[in-house]
């Protein structure tokens, strides 16, 4: 659940299962992203003393490298083999191979047990989840989370700036349906919640912006 990519032209993404069609989506190309870390999460996260983090959606690894050059413990998940493997590869070219646990789970149906200083969850928009699939993740996800500790979410919350006639219909959600549908308990702080702009080249490398939300929320000690 890594992306709003979606195949139009494809009759058989409604019957595939959700590890093969990311298998699909990650085999199609050596590469898919672009290895540097998410720009929201290193703003949200670049001050924070290192500790233990889960990178819920890892892709190819881009965040969990960041994150083990910077001292922390990465615990990544994603639910294809192919992504994960990419990752496992390029955290050994980048040094940090025994600071990260690269885990196959289908976020849907499981997450890796115990409880971390930080979890992460960087765009996790999938075209082939299920209505509220995302929302129920998230609210999983906060059980992850240690006393202490951080849940970080990236949501895009709008198209890119050179989209002009949107390519398929979606509604993105708003910051406050973000921080509503986690139905946060007692107990948990909002420190962010806001709408910001990120830097984004176009397909032609020119300059370009997408609106992204960042909801931070803290647990109690």
């Amino acid at each position: 659940m890594t992306s709003t990519h979606r195949h139009e032209s494809d009759p058989d993404q409604d019957t595939r299962s959700t590890a093969q069609f990311w298998d699909d989506f990650y085999a199609e190309k050596d590469t898919v992203w672009s290895g540097k870390p998410n720009a929201l999460l290193v703003r949200q996260v670049a001050d924070l003393p290192p500790g233990t983090v889960l990178d819920l959606g890892c892709g190819e690894g881009g965040d969990a490298i960041w994150l083990a050059q910077r001292g922390w413990r990465v615990t990544a998940v994603d639910v294809s083999d192919v992504a994960l493997r990419r990752g496992a590869a390029h955290a050994k070219d980048a040094g940090v191979a025994d600071a990260i646990d690269w885990q196959r789970h289908d976020l849907a149906t499981s997450l890796p047990e115990g409880t971390f200083d930080l979890v992460s969850a960087q765009f996790l928009h999938s075209p082939v989840a299920e209505e509220g699939e995302r929302e129920t993740v998230l609210r999983r996800a906060l059980s992850a989370v240690a006393p202490g500790g951080i849940l970080l979410i990236g949501s895009h919350a709008g198209w890119p700036s050179w989209v002009e006639s949107p390519p398929f219909d979606h509604r993105f959600p708003t910051v406050r349906e973000v921080v509503d549908a986690l139905e946060l308990p007692d107990g948990w702080t909002v420190d962010v919640a806001e709408v910001v702009e990120t830097e984004l080249p176009d397909p032609e490398g020119r300059p370009g912006r997408r609106p992204d939300s960042v909801v931070r929320v803290r647990r109690d000690a």
